[in-house]
């Protein structure tokens, strides 16, 4: 008997291990699935161009740009598209599932649809085609920026920072362009007007979603009879974003499809609102009726426009950005069969699939991870803050593009985001509106007290490790891009 109670304790240890064991192959397990998917994915995209090409000219480039073409579009998907759906999610208007779903077939239906059937060879002109010295040189180029810009773009996901998939292709082609033909075969003004729009994008979409927001708390929030502020008014901001999203559909997402110049944008925006205003005036009346006279009645009223701007955002970028995964696919494939540079390609429909799908697997799989940082770990959204977030995205392109601004959506979105935590900052800190409003309900609903003398009325509402973190990667994006590029071109020369 002592022996056998001495052995329990040893059993007990021994089957505490094996326990440990099991979950950590089981977390080893999920870790490896979702890159095993991924995997499949690409290698399923480059059997299928295999049996598209089958034994054409150079058909080995097609397969193998295929399959590079893939990687890129899962990447896109798992870093760009949290910018559209982060918001709704941090504000709880939308579940992470609930987010991933809408913003997949937003995304494909965009890129299906809207996606067009041209684009240019060479990325926002940053290289002329004339100036390289033959097909297989241009070959070579976009396939190096290709795969550096999705390698670029792979680790700022694991590291957790949203970039712009646009500068990242731009500086794949740039750092290819200078290794195969010099630095004077680079557009140096373009290349100036992108570097100045790391600065124009999300000061932009900052100031525009402060601005609303600004509004929401003066008009709305800090009045004593919050629900019929909310009556007058946010119909106002719903017409607002309802206009803003057909304006942005219009000069951006729908350009393939049909040619509308900026004014004639402005009209179909300018209807919409109006309709919009009728429609949703009597529809906010009756949804407010009986509602607390507190901020959580507010977010609910919110809600609803929160989603629909989710998945008006992601079908705008997939007609718009799954031209920087198919963009440079295309190019090389049409080069590949033709042996000859164009200025513009036909795109065909099963590049497009590919781009359309892996945008939407790229989201799914990985997409979870970027969708948390912007939605919720650099500042703390509701659904007012969000709202503001994703009108800032749309008017911002919008008066981007009247004045022919390079922005980035990417940039504006998380900009907006910052612009939000930090206006919200000063506001907390300053604002004699809020003070007075804490001191005619001191028993308020939403338990929001005024600092007090042992209190630091400055609050930091932003992580800055986050703010720093995302900043520098955008810094570095063009250059790091550049250089990978450029070193896998001289690579490629060197041994293809």
């Amino acid at each position: 008997m002592p022996q056998t109670s001495g052995m329990k304790p040893t059993l007990d240890k021994d089957l505490s291990k094996v326990g440990q064991i099991e979950q950590a192959s089981h977390s080893v397990g999920r870790s490896l699935l979702m890159p095993g998917l991924a995997l499949v994915f690409i290698a399923v995209c480059a059997v299928f161009a295999t049996t598209l090409t089958g034994s054409a000219p150079q058909s080995y480039i097609i397969v193998v740009a295929a399959a590079v073409g893939a990687y890129m579009a899962l990447n896109i998907g798992a870093n760009d598209v949290a910018n559209n759906v982060g918001p709704a999610v941090g504000s709880k208007a939308l579940s992470m599932m609930g987010a991933l779903a809408i913003a997949a077939v937003c995304e494909s239906a965009g890129a299906l649809i809207a996606g067009g059937d041209v684009v240019g060879t060479v990325s926002k002109g940053i290289i002329d085609p004339a100036g390289l010295a033959d097909s297989s040189t241009f070959i070579l180029l976009m396939m190096s920026a290709l795969i550096s810009a999705a390698l670029w773009i792979n680790l700022a996901t694991v590291v957790g920072a949203p970039v712009s998939t646009t500068h990242s292709i731009v500086g794949g082609v740039a750092g290819a362009g200078i290794a195969a033909a010099g630095i004077g075969a680079v557009n140096w003004p373009m290349m100036g007007q992108i570097a100045a729009s790391w600065v124009i994008s999300p000061v932009l979409g900052g100031i525009v979603a402060a601005l609303f927001l600004a509004f929401i708390k003066t008009a709305i929030i800090y009045q004593d009879d919050k629900i019929a502020a909310a009556r007058r008014w946010v119909p106002l901001l719903v017409a607002i974003m309802a206009g803003a999203f057909s304006t942005y559909l219009a000069t951006k997402g729908l350009k393939h499809i049909m040619e509308i110049d900026l004014q004639m944008a402005g009209l179909i925006g300018l209807g919409t609102a109006v309709l919009t205003w009728v429609i949703s005036s009597p529809l906010i009346k009756r949804q407010s009726q009986g509602m607390e006279n507190r901020n959580k009645s507010l977010r609910e009223l919110f809600k609803l426009p929160l989603i629909f701007s989710a998945a008006l955002l992601s079908f705008a970028h997939g007609a718009n950005d799954v031209a920087n995964a198919i963009g440079p696919l295309a190019a090389i494939v049409t080069t590949a069969q033709s042996g000859a540079v164009a200025a513009k390609v036909g795109i065909p429909l099963w590049v497009m699939a590919i781009g359309a799908l892996g945008i939407s697997f790229g989201l799914v799989m990985f997409g979870p991870k970027l969708i948390r940082m912007v939605g919720d770990q650099i500042t703390k959204l509701n659904p007012m803050r969000a709202f503001c977030v994703a009108l800032s995205a749309a008017i911002t392109v919008i008066v981007a593009s009247a004045f022919g601004l390079p922005v980035s959506s990417t940039h504006i979105a998380v900009g907006a985001v910052f612009g939000v935590g930090f206006f919200r900052e000063w506001y907390t800190a300053n604002s004699r509106r809020r003070r007075d409003y804490i001191a005619r309900n001191p028993s308020n609903p939403d338990r929001e007290t005024a600092p007090t003398n042992d209190q630091p009325r400055y609050r930091r509402l932003v992580r800055r490790h986050h703010f720093m973190t995302i900043i520098a990667a955008w810094l570095v994006t063009v250059p790091a891009a550049g250089v990978l590029s450029a070193g896998l071109y001289l690579v490629f020369s060197t041994f293809g």
